[in-house]
């Protein structure tokens, strides 16, 4: 089959023929459609997640069962399928309560401990892959419905999480990303007044167009005061996909009495510190909470949720795809903030 080999961090993506992988007892085999170019995958790709090379990255695919090796559960051949992008053991007590980000005994994500969907074919451990419901048509929307287990799925979460109510008055962070512009879907979708927070305003129209009310420019002296007029005096939940010490301190500071405040940034960010008022904290009941991926479970609720939503306009947006060939410079603009909402490998 032919596939994107990466063999080290910073290092272009080598398109190279390589066997096509055979399920051992467990695993199943799949026909890759479309594979998600995220942020996830950029991050490792850059060097900043380190990981084993060589390596075929990619892990929000839309694909086909093809081969099934013993006991695959409930997989036939020919199921359209997504897939599940942790690792996890399924026994321990975390799996157990369906929080399988907590998992004891991790074995690491797809596309990173193991290949991924940069490829004609993957193979996973069978009850990695997530089946397709009938609403949604792989062949139609390949790349859309292949970015809804990260791009659809962590929102969806974040909403369940966050305890997010109709009217509710909510601020996004990094509202422009990938994973921002879907939250504002999600949050639009809730009933919520929505701020989109971005430091590109070239990113602000597609921001409104896709569910914030309104717009603020992180990067400007007034954008505190911007945040609380927005607000109408303080946001009922702060949701910070940049996850930096600046934006999570202003993240706090603009958050009313109640509010809660979650953190969902990667690569580098989620480790930024910022400073918390003690008294702050207590005399406003403010909650802080980080929010990682999703389950399983809420993978494929997300999957019936867009099925039933998608004409009304909850299907992920997906502004760049290309083959093969294009995508080292799809990464290369994703590494640059260029691209608004989600890019894809299409095969």
């Amino acid at each position: 089959m032919k596939a994107l080999v990466s063999h080290g961090p910073n290092q272009p993506f080598s398109l190279e023929a390589v066997d096509d992988p055979k399920p051992e007892k467990g695993e199943a085999v799949a026909k890759v459609l479309a594979c998600g170019a995220g942020l996830t995958v950029q991050h490792v790709k850059a060097g900043r997640t380190p990981i084993p090379f060589p390596r075929i990255m990619g892990h929000e695919i839309a694909a086909e069962i093809v081969e099934l090796n013993g006991d695959c559960g409930g997989l036939s051949i020919g199921m359209p399928v997504t897939a599940y992008f942790y690792l996890t053991c399924g026994h321990c007590k975390w799996c157990l309560i369906n929080r399988q980000t907590l998992c004891e005994n991790f074995g690491g994500y797809v596309g990173r401990a193991c290949d991924g969907g940069y490829a004609e074919y993957i193979k996973l451990p069978a009850k990695n892959f997530v089946p397709i419901p009938e609403t949604l048509d792989i062949y139609k929307n390949p790349a859309e419905i292949g970015v809804i287990c990260d791009a659809i799925a962590t929102p969806y979460k974040v909403l369940r999480r966050g305890r997010i109510a109709p009217l509710e008055r909510v601020a996004v962070f990094g509202a422009g990303g990938g994973l921002g512009i879907q939250m504002l879907k999600m949050v639009r979708w809730a009933n919520c007044h929505v701020t989109a927070v971005e430091v590109d305003t070239n990113k602000f129209q597609a921001c409104l167009e896709h569910g914030a009310d309104i717009c603020v420019d992180a990067n400007t002296n007034d954008a505190h005061e911007a945040l609380l007029d927005a607000s109408g005096g303080g946001f009922d939940v702060v949701i910070d996909f940049v996850s930096s010490t600046k934006s999570l301190e202003m993240g706090v500071a603009s958050l009313g009495r109640g509010g809660r405040l979650i953190t969902l940034g990667g690569g580098g960010g989620a480790g930024s510190e910022f400073k918390l008022n003690g008294m702050s904290l207590l005399s406003k009941e403010i909650e802080v909470m980080g929010s990682r991926y999703c389950s399983y479970q809420e993978v494929l609720e997300s999957l019936q949720l867009v099925g039933e939503q998608a004409q009304k306009g909850l299907m992920p947006l997906v502004t760049r795809t290309s083959g093969f060939e294009g995508l080292e410079d799809i990464h290369n603009d994703v590494e640059h903030s260029r691209i608004t909402g989600r890019a894809a490998l299409v095969l």
